[in-house]
């Protein structure tokens, strides 16, 4: 393999999840030249939400890739299907609407433990949640190579679902239209965090209540949109101190930025903590690749760059397609950058202290 290509393979692989066994050495031949992206998947026509309506449903969402793309033409991209699974605590009506939740998964897909159980928590907690799943209408399934996932479907797809699925629970009466938060794990915690630029929400959805509330869970933070304004509302911050893949001096900065452009930033680190606490694997070092000590600079037009040097050109030719083989054959941007190894698996003792913090977090913004 080219040294190009395994660098986008290294970069891909940087917000790993738990759940994904296979190490650097085993995935770097997963991705080869030529790779094309998978088709979409075709789904029902969206859902029509009632009072009742819960389960699986279907919302209509579009699919940027790129940041310069979500910013400048979201509102031109074709229209497709995005899908998730809606849980109403009990007595939610038309009569008693509730505050609900988004929930934003991690790079490896829907993960067991995870989204359903914290859908159920939720609900339990008298809050409605929804999971989203952002690769399967993509095409993206479990057998997809992880490199294909990851450079297939980007953190800007999975903002456009999350502000989509808002979209649908906007038009649900069983929910309070302006009490729904966002909340994301690892990639998509990054993705809990780009949904606050208000630049996004205009650029989605300038019509709806923003986000009433944004939580992220272990998000690496190597990115600096130089967000100006945020929507205004509170973030909740949780992190562990052992783990490596969050570069925590990059993740003060980022709040710190947050809190200049507008919004309440509330910051918690677990000393003891690693990556993906809730996951059902046991806590280890893994051989799993993350970058540390790069920080990639978005400009005003939403083009990234690492130390002054382009990783997606001005100009660059805006369809999926094209931006996928230019992430592919990035070159050696980055490489520097690319670390190898960091503490991740299940954590009983800080599970229950982050679901704490974040219960009491929601209950004081939502409620």
């Amino acid at each position: 393999m080219k040294r190009s290509t395994l660098l986008a393979t290294l970069l891909a692989l940087a917000t790993l999840s738990a759940t994904t066994l296979a190490t650097a050495a085993d995935t770097a031949h997963l991705a080869p030249a030529g790779t094309k992206l998978p088709p979409f998947m075709k789904l029902p026509p969206p859902t029509q939400m009632t009072e009742t309506t819960a389960g699986d449903i279907v919302f209509e969402t579009r699919t940027p890739y790129d940041f310069d793309v979500l910013l400048s033409r979201y509102q031109t991209l074709p229209r497709q299907s995005g899908m998730g699974t809606l849980v109403l605590p009990a007595g939610a009506s038309a009569k008693h609407p509730v505050p609900a939740v988004v929930l934003v998964h991690g790079s490896g897909g829907l993960t067991p433990g995870r989204e359903s159980q914290y859908a159920a928590l939720l609900a339990a907690n008298g809050f409605a949640a929804l999971y989203i799943d952002y690769y399967r209408p993509r095409g993206i399934t479990e057998s997809t190579p992880y490199v294909v996932k990851t450079l297939g479907v980007t953190e800007f797809d999975a903002v456009s679902d999350a502000y989509s699925a808002l979209r649908a629970l906007n038009a649900d009466p069983a929910i309070d239209h302006k009490r729904i938060a966002i909340m994301g794990f690892s990639y998509g915690g990054m993705a809990t965090r780009i949904a606050l630029d208000e630049r996004v929400r205009d650029a989605i959805a300038p019509d709806l209540p923003p986000f009433a509330a944004h939580v992220d869970f272990y998000g690496p933070c190597f990115q600096d949109f130089h967000v100006k304004k945020t929507t205004g509302a509170p973030v909740l911050s949780l992190r562990g101190g052992e783990d490596a893949s969050n570069d925590l001096a990059a993740c003060a900065q980022r709040e710190i930025e947050l809190r200049g452009a507008g919004s309440e930033v509330s910051s918690v680190i677990y000393a003891r903590a690693g990556h993906a606490w809730e996951a059902g694997k046991p806590r280890a070092l893994n051989n799993y690749p993350y970058l540390a000590g790069c920080t990639i600079s978005y400009d005003d037009a939403g083009f990234p760059s690492v130390g002054g040097k382009a990783v997606i050109p001005v100009g660059a030719d805006p369809s999926r397609e094209q931006r996928f083989h230019l992430r592919m054959n990035m070159g050696d941007v980055m490489g520097a950058c690319v670390k190898i190894g960091y503490i991740v698996g299940r954590d009983d003792a800080t599970r229950v202290q982050s679901d704490y913090q974040m219960l009491q977090f929601l209950r004081r913004v939502l409620n």
